[in-house]
């Protein structure tokens, strides 16, 4: 009988543990909606940026392309193929990192919420989404994009100089024009969502506290010779 109350006893600790630890639903619906409202702010100017410079680039493309193939002048194809690969490189970069912000509304309208337990998995995949756009957002203004169209650049004004045996400025012109078209691309990528991740990781102190796919908290009991011990897992 004694086994039995302090079984209860512990079972009881434990319920209430896992109830501080659940989000009440009218949060969790807050907080969805916040999220909510936040990813449809930032689609128009992030489906924008990401469509402007994709259209670009590959009008440039073709248009270079074009040039280079009715041209009779050496000079002009060399230039025109070279300033084709670039942008053709440039357009190839758009597709390969398309922006979160742009396509992460509609992933979450998909999902239902008409019960506490989906608004709780809703929620989970809502905070997933914001912070993905968020990081997409830093990794388009990090160093590293900087680095990789520096690269391109520099390898465009080297073939210009050595490559088609050209003067060292027209090198550095070249470099310098293309260093213009990608410098204006990184700095014009929204950012909205850096920023606005940043305030709800501020008002909501961090993400979820309650989590349905993680570990499920388990309570264990071993009976041994004159006594009995009890292990939680968390």
């Amino acid at each position: 009988m004694a086994i039995m109350i302090v079984l209860l006893f512990f079972m009881s600790q434990f319920s209430m543990l896992r109830a501080q630890n659940e989000l009440p639903d009218n949060e969790v619906k807050e907080r969805i909606e916040y999220i909510r409202n936040i990813l449809e702010q930032g689609k128009p100017a992030s489906k924008l940026w990401w469509n402007g410079w994709l259209y670009g680039y590959t009008v440039a493309t073709a248009g270079q392309g074009a040039v280079a193939l009715v041209s009779n002048k050496l000079g002009t194809r060399q230039d025109m193929i070279l300033g084709a690969a670039t942008t053709l490189i440039g357009a190839a970069g758009q597709l390969a990192m398309p922006m979160s912000p742009s396509h992460a509304p509609k992933k979450l309208e998909l999902m239902p919420e008409d019960t506490p337990e989906a608004r709780i998995i809703k929620l989970k995949k809502a905070e997933e989404l914001f912070e993905a756009c968020a990081l997409r957002e830093k990794d388009g203004r990090s160093w590293k994009m900087h680095a990789a169209s520096g690269a391109v650049n520099l390898g465009s004004g080297l073939v210009t100089w050595l490559g088609f045996k050209r003067t060292v400025w027209a090198g550095l012109g070249n470099f310098a024009l293309n260093t213009a078209i990608t410098e204006a691309q990184i700095w014009t990528q929204p950012v909205r969502a850096i920023r606005e991740y940043k305030e709800y990781r501020e008002k909501y102190k961090s993400g979820l506290t309650y989590l349905p796919n993680r570990h499920k908290s388990s309570l264990f009991v071993n009976a041994y010779p004159g006594g009995i011990a009890f292990r939680f897992v968390f």
